[in-house]
């Protein structure tokens, strides 16, 4: 039996795109149809620029970051100290994943409040925001200029610090677990569930908290963390009101519907007053 082709790499990169997104339907639309929190379809009218934002990402993520964050690693060798960079090394994998994961927290709360705060990067992050609805693959919706940006800030203080090393294979299997990890945790945090998780809501992100975070009204620029909120409870930004949800999403400027249209419309747009205000909160 003579031996089939090999598929190029691209063919290669959106089957496995296709099969990481039929896992994540298989486990949270389920999940969205048994603990609802608002009834709502599936087909929404925004999920076609979604999954558009999700295949158009992930394939162009890597290609432009592997630039500047090479340029890190770069300075990172040649600053650090030998003796910070082999204490580093030695320490135990569960020691160094657990130090990726602080670091990498604490630079990406600061480049998603920045992003809320500094007119231009507002601009790119709004097409996130302008969600109407709620649902796991609201996480995908992100402008690429917006998604390497809060990449650069979780990254470039893991790196130049030497937590990991790129040129590490285990150090890539080390950064690529949290990165799958928080990925799919993004997810949950995003759907349509009413489940408050109480137990953990300390500890790790909720769908209560980040829903808060895309409240279009109220106490607006809050809830900052992807995974750990004790970022928040910091840097007084956390607001969870105990029992309850947000009564809308989005943002009050207009955004168009077409991905297309949403790629360009940051370089046209002008910041939302509403997401500079706000009230303040904290609560469980």
């Amino acid at each position: 039996m003579p031996e089939l082709p090999e598929l190029p790499a691209f063919v290669n990169d959106v089957l496995r795109l296709c099969l990481g997104l039929a896992v994540a339907c298989a486990i949270f639309l389920p999940l969205e149809r048994l603990g609802a929190l608002h009834r709502q379809p599936v087909l929404r009218r925004e999920v076609a620029a979604d999954l558009g934002y999700y295949f158009l990402n992930t394939l162009l993520l890597g290609v432009v970051l592997s630039g500047p964050l090479g340029f890190v690693v770069w300075g990172a060798d040649r600053l650090l100290p030998a003796s910070f960079q082999a204490a580093l090394t030695e320490l135990p994998m569960w020691t160094r994943a657990l130090l990726a994961l602080v670091v990498g927290e604490f630079g990406y709360y600061w480049g998603h409040r920045l992003s809320h705060e500094i007119p231009f990067l507002w601009r790119f992050h709004a097409v996130h925001h302008s969600a109407t609805q709620m649902d796991f693959l609201v996480n995908n919706r992100a402008h690429p200029v917006d998604l390497v940006v809060a990449r650069l800030f979780t990254f470039v203080p893991i790196y130049a610090l030497g937590v990991a090393n790129p040129l590490s294979p285990s150090d890539n299997v080390l950064v690529g677990l949290l990165l799958a990890i928080s990925a799919h945790w993004s997810y949950l945090i995003h759907a349509n569930v009413r489940w408050r998780f109480r137990w953990i809501a300390w500890l790790l992100t909720t769908p209560a908290f980040h829903h808060w975070h895309h409240t279009r009204t109220g106490a607006v620029n809050r809830n900052y963390a992807s995974v750990l909120p004790c970022m928040d409870l910091i840097f007084g930004t956390y607001h969870v009101p105990k029992g309850e949800w947000p009564e809308a999403y989005g943002i009050t400027e207009t955004m168009p519907e077409m991905l297309s249209e949403q790629l360009v419309h940051p370089l046209f747009s002008q910041r939302d007053p509403s997401m500079k205000k706000g009230t303040t909160g904290r609560g469980m």
